[in-house]
């Protein structure tokens, strides 16, 4: 072991001290990376590396102590300031609460001390004027584990926009039942309309101030039950009492549909009730579209994965997860695989991703898809198409 890697004076030595040393020497040869990126990546995975702010205003202090803009083996990776000076790089942090938190910068193998005979932290130059040894805090581990924060940072980033989408789905949820009770009260529709609140006001209740995506995801599964259990007893309402009203509708959504991109994807899943593709039988295996196609139709289900969306099972993972997010159950999700394939349900769900804004109920809507194709009156082809051309529409209005 290389001489004062041992802490200095009462300090124990620990195998978890030790581990982070010898991590810092796997850094591959050539290896650099911007100290300040490598920061903030730490900020957003803070809380996977169970490391706090306090502790991070500490390490930006002794980055700020590192002269070079790169973290690299050829520029040396040692920073060796004084309590004092780096307590006034931390805003004033009390001595031992500093002591404090670089002690936590060791424990989470941040950095790895290099304690000189005395404790002291100090530089010696050799007879050319440059650095020959130093003793203070090595910062390779931050160069050592790069990529892993890199990963961590974009993970949190993953779920804080799944966690945003959920509480966007709840947010929908919430509004369109109240609304639509209302209305039913109004117009006398029949069904226990109380009892249907006094449902929806205790799911509501359990919706916590601050959640994680895992307290949230069966809130959404409720909502979403409850409102689609609302909208089929308006829906025979409306059919008892005009029973001509959808198609009529129907008609006037053919007259609009030069004008609406969104209005012609509804159209294209109408189309797809009593259609399936040329040369395919229920039951075959479902004609596959280029990967490339439809990411380019469903652009937003990319920005669920984690490590980006490069091959058919990427798409099928991040499917799988954002299924959840949008309120559908893990049992509509499998059948839909069972009865579809694994390929064009994970394609279903990009579709419906992409314009969940407009679909009350993700789960109920899936299931509907489900029992059409368990029949072959349903082809994923022109959901797709729909869903392209709408993408394309919105596009060119932003462009």
């Amino acid at each position: 072991m290389e001489p004062g890697m041992t802490p200095f004076g009462g300090r124990p030595m620990t195998l978890g001290l030790l581990q982070a040393r010898n991590a810092s020497l796997e850094i591959a040869e050539g290896a650099i990376v911007d100290k300040w990126q490598v920061y903030r990546w730490l900020c957003e995975g803070k809380s996977i590396i169970g490391i706090g702010d306090r502790a991070l205003a500490v390490l930006s202090g002794l980055l700020s102590f590192y002269p070079d803009s790169e973290l690299s083996r050829e520029n040396g990776l040692m920073v060796f300031p004084s309590n004092r000076q780096l307590s006034l790089r931390a805003h004033g942090m009390a001595d031992a609460t500093l002591r404090r938190h670089l002690a936590t910068l060791v424990g989470c193998g941040l950095i790895v001390r290099r304690d000189s005979p005395n404790g002291k932290r100090y530089a010696r130059k050799g007879r050319g004027g440059e650095l020959a040894e130093a003793f203070g805090f090595s910062l390779a581990p931050l160069l050592a584990r790069a990529a892993e924060f890199q990963q961590v940072a974009e993970r949190v980033r993953a779920d804080n926009r799944a966690l945003k989408l959920m509480r966007e789905r709840i947010t929908l949820h919430r509004r369109d039942i109240q609304k639509l009770v209302e209305a039913a009260v109004e117009e006398d529709a029949p069904g226990d309309w109380g009892a249907i609140w006094k449902r929806f006001r205790a799911i509501v209740d359990t919706i916590p101030r601050r959640a994680a995506l895992s307290q949230l995801e069966p809130i959404v599964g409720d909502l979403a039950a409850l409102h689609e259990e609302v909208d089929i007893m308006l829906e025979m309402f409306m059919d008892s009492v005009n029973p001509s009203a959808n198609e009529s509708q129907d008609e006037r959504q053919q007259s609009d549909s030069n004008t609406n991109a969104l209005t012609e994807f509804e159209l294209a899943l109408e189309k797809s009730k009593a259609r399936v593709e040329a040369n395919q039988n229920p039951g075959e295996k479902p004609k596959t579209y280029p990967l490339g196609l439809v990411l380019k139709a469903c652009p937003d289900i990319v920005d669920y994965a984690i490590d980006g969306i490069g091959s058919w099972r990427d798409l099928m993972a991040t499917a799988a997860q954002v299924r959840g997010f949008l309120g559908v159950s893990p049992s509509a999700y499998e059948d839909a695989c069972h009865v579809m394939g694994q390929e064009t349900a994970a394609m279903v769900i990009a579709c419906i991703l992409q314009r969940a804004q407009h679909i009350h109920s993700a789960g109920g809507y899936l299931r509907v898809l489900t029992e059409k194709a368990r029949v072959g009156e349903f082809s994923v082809g022109p959901m797709l198409m729909a869903a392209l051309k709408a993408s394309a529409g919105f596009s060119r209005m932003t462009g």
